[in-house]
C-alpha cells in the first residue's frame, strides 16, 4: 500500500497520524520478518477502530473502506478540488496530476487485503467490505452527508478507469462542492481553544423545513425568494431583515430558503452578536469560494448601551475593504429598528464631548436602514390563525371537525401565547400527542 500511497500529489499531503499513512506503515512492516505479529494486529485494529468511528458518524454502510476512501476525496481541500467546486473541473495541465492520483486511488479501491489479514490472523477488512450498519436516527449522523458520500461510493466502485473515475468525482464537485462547504448546509463559528483562531464548523442536523410549511406569509415569501434566486444568479442582490410579532416565520422562511438553494451552491453561517467582532475573520474565509453565503443574525435586537452594532454597521456598509459579491447578511428581529430607543434618548440636551443625543439615536436608528430589504411578518388575525392551523391540521392528517378545531385552537391560543404561526403549530403537535 506505501507505494499505492506514495503516487499521490495533489491528495497526498497526508499526516503521518492518517488511516491510511498508519495502513501503508503496517503493510511495509508486514514485510520485515522480525516484526511482532501480535503488535502489528494490535496497531491494524487500532487503525481499523478509526474507520469504523467515520463510519458511526457518517453513517455508512455496506462496504465502508471504499465509503471512507470516497469520504477523504470529497473532504480533501486542495487547489484542484477547490477550482472545482461548483464549476468543475476545467481544461489545465493539472488534470493529469490529478488522473494519476485517482489511478491511485482506484488502486486502493481495488486493494487486497487478504495476504495482511492471513499474516495478521484476521478478517477485519473482510467485514469491512460487507458491513451491515445498525439503524440510527437521523439525529445521531447527518444523513444528508452520508447518502452523498455512499452513493458516490457505489459510482466509484462501477469506474473502470482513472478517467472514469476523473469524471464521476469532478461532476460531484461540481454540483455539491468539496469539503466542510460542499457537504453541509449549515454552520456556526467558534473560537478555537488554543490559539483562539476562528473556526466555521457544520451544524450536523438542520431543519429540513421548505417553504410551503410556513402557511400564508406569502408576498413576505416571495420577496425573500426572489432577492434570494437573484443572489444564487450572481445578480445584484440585498441585505434583507425580516422583523415583526414572534412566531411567524422570520427564522423558518431563512431556514427554509437555505434548503431550497442548496443545489445552487447557498450556504448559510450563524452569527451571535457576542461574536460580531470576528465576521470580518468569517468573511476572510469564505470570500474566495464558489459558495454564495449568508451570514445569517437570529433575534437581532441591541438595548441602548451595546455597542456590537458598530460591527456589524461596519460590514454592511463596507470599510477598507469592499464586502465580497459571494456574501448577504439576513437577520431577523422583533424590532423594526434592531435598537432600544429610551426618553433619555429624545433629549437633545449635549454630552459633556459636546455632541447632541440626537446624532447618537440617527446612527444606531440608521443600522436598520442599511438593510436594502426590510420584510414585515405582522401577527395572523384571527382568520388567518384559523387558516394556519386548518393547514397544518390537513398536512398532519388530522381530520376534526372544522367548527371543534377552531374552537380548540382556540382555547389553545388563549392559554398558550395568544395568536402566531407558531402558536398554531405547537396546537397541531399537541393534537398528534394525543391521537
Amino acid at each position: 500500500m506505501n507505494h499505492i500511497i506514495s503516487k499521490l500529489l495533489m491528495y497526498g499531503d497526508m499526516k503521518e497520524d492518517s488511516i491510511l499513512v498508519q495502513l501503508a506503515d503496517i503493510c511495509e512492516a508486514l514485510e520485515d520478518k522480525q516484526t511482532n505479529v501480535n503488535r502489528l494486529r494490535t496497531r491494524l485494529l487500532v487503525q481499523v477502530k478509526r474507520i469504523l468511528q467515520v463510519a458511526t458518524d457518517y453513517g455508512f454502510d455496506k462496504n465502508i473502506w471504499h465509503n471512507y476512501l470516497t469520504y477523504l476525496l470529497i473532504t480533501n481541500e486542495n487547489p484542484f478540488t477547490i477550482t472545482c467546486e461548483k464549476v468543475g473541473a476545467q481544461d489545465g495541465s493539472v488534470n493529469d496530476f490529478v488522473k494519476d492520483d485517482f489511478a491511485a486511488f482506484k488502486e486502493l479501491f481495488d486493494y487486497g487485503f487478504s495476504e495482511l489479514e492471513s499474516k495478521l490472523h484476521t478478517d477485519c477488512f473482510t467485514r469491512l467490505s460487507n458491513y451491515k450498519a445498525i439503524q440510527k436516527t437521523e439525529f445521531m449522523y447527518n444523513r444528508n452527508v452520508s447518502e452523498k458520500i455512499q452513493s458516490l461510493s457505489e459510482q466509484l466502485e462501477q469506474a473502470d478507469s482513472a478517467e472514469q473515475f476523473f469524471y464521476i468525482v469532478t461532476e460531484f464537485y461540481r454540483q455539491y462542492g468539496v469539503g466542510m462547504f460542499g457537504l453541509n448546509k449549515a454552520f456556526r463559528i467558534t473560537n478555537n481553544e488554543a490559539d483562539g483562531a476562528v473556526e466555521i464548523i457544520p451544524i450536523n442536523n438542520m431543519d429540513r423545513v421548505v417553504l410551503d410549511d410556513l402557511v400564508g406569509y406569502e408576498i413576505q415569501k416571495k420577496k425573500l425568494v426572489d432577492n434570494t434566486r437573484a443572489f444564487v444568479d450572481g445578480k445584484k442582490a440585498n441585505n434583507v431583515l425580516l422583523f415583526g410579532d414572534s412566531g411567524t416565520g422570520k427564522s423558518t422562511s431563512i431556514k427554509a430558503i437555505v434548503n431550497e438553494f442548496y443545489e445552487d451552491g447557498l450556504r448559510m453561517i450563524e452569527i451571535y452578536k457576542y461574536q460580531f467582532k470576528d465576521i470580518s475573520n468569517v468573511i476572510a474565509q469564505i470570500k474566495n469560494r464558489n459558495y454564495k453565503f449568508i451570514i445569517y443574525m437570529d433575534d437581532l435586537s441591541f438595548e441602548e448601551f451595546e455597542i456590537e452594532y458598530k460591527f456589524l454597521k461596519a460590514v454592511i456598509e463596507g470599510g477598507v475593504e469592499t464586502r465580497p459579491d459571494n456574501i448577504l447578511i439576513y437577520a431577523t428581529s422583533n424590532r423594526r429598528h434592531l435598537i432600544k430607543e429610551t426618553w433619555s434618548d429624545r433629549n437633545d440636551m449635549e454630552f459633556d464631548n459636546g455632541i447632541h443625543h440626537s446624532d447618537t439615536v440617527e446612527e444606531k436608528l440608521s443600522l436598520a436602514n442599511r438593510f436594502g430589504l426590510s420584510i414585515r411578518y405582522s401577527k395572523p388575525t384571527q382568520k388567518e390563525y384559523f387558516y394556519i392551523v386548518e393547514e397544518l391540521a390537513k398536512k398532519n392528517g388530522i381530520t376534526m371537525d372544522v367548527e371543534e378545531l377552531h374552537k380548540e385552537a382556540n382555547k389553545w391560543e388563549m392559554m398558550y401565547g395568544g395568536i402566531s404561526g407558531r402558536t398554531a403549530q405547537q396546537f397541531i403537535n399537541y393534537l398528534q400527542s394525543v391521537q
